[in-house]
């Protein structure tokens, strides 16, 4: 069974506004709700499991989950304090039959339906699989001073991104290591290269851009405004 994590317990502090940045309005919709659509709509995930803060729980269900009336059962988790630690919550509520686990964030609301199952297959084949861009600009290693160091290779460098894939044995090991290490990362992808594990990159898209700021918001509206998004 393929289950899906979204994750949307973020504090948004750098979009600097009193509302958090899953919940700003995109469309008519908060911005986790335009990720639960398309995660929803995928035939190969069974289900989902929605982490956002504990104390937005009724406020989930109640004013997103519920106007939505979504195909897929949803089940709502509470995060904690770094997305790493929202992420193992939700794993740790997954269904027991569940072989592969798609982990996804709330604020990445443009997600290509084929680029999710092309990474889903990926992982159940390889085991580890996300979607990543090719860097197109020229890439500077700095030191803390702002000092260039070295100008890095574009052609072997590749931005990250969600959907991220994973056999959900291989994440929860890596998940459960991490947190015995006390390392903190910044994906999960990240976590399962520090068993010594293989992580397969799908090109994915460039239009899968995940919003933090209000420049980002307003860059996704006019994505939307250009018909650039399916």
């Amino acid at each position: 069974m393929v289950s899906a994590i979204i994750v949307a317990a973020g504090k948004g502090l750098r979009m600097e506004g009193v509302v958090p940045k899953q919940y700003l309005n995109l469309e008519g919709y908060p911005l986790v709700s335009h990720s639960l659509i398309k995660i929803d709509a995928c035939q190969q995930i069974e289900d989902i499991v929605l982490v956002v803060p504990e104390k937005d729980m009724d406020y989930c269900q109640n004013d997103i989950l519920s106007p939505l009336k979504l195909q897929k059962n949803i089940h709502l988790v509470s995060g904690g304090e770094h997305r790493q630690t929202s992420v193992y919550n939700g794993l740790l509520a997954i269904g027991h039959n569940t072989t592969t686990v798609v982990i996804h964030d709330g604020v990445r609301p443009f997600i290509c339906s084929e680029h999710l199952t092309s990474c889903i297959i990926g992982a159940k084949d390889c085991g580890a699989c996300i979607l990543a861009v090719q860097a197109g600009d020229t890439l500077k290693q700095v030191d803390p001073s702002g000092v260039i160091k070295k100008t890095l290779p574009r052609d072997t460098v590749w931005l990250a991104q969600t959907p991220q894939v994973f056999q959900y044995s291989l994440i929860m090991k890596a998940h459960e290591t991490a947190r015995q290490d006390g390392f903190i990362g910044t994906d999960d992808a990240l976590l399962v290269e520090r068993l010594g594990e293989n992580v397969q990159v799908v090109e994915g898209c460039k239009t899968n851009i995940k919003i933090t700021t209000k420049e980002d918001l307003a860059i996704a509206q006019a994505m939307l405004d250009a018909g650039l998004i399916a």
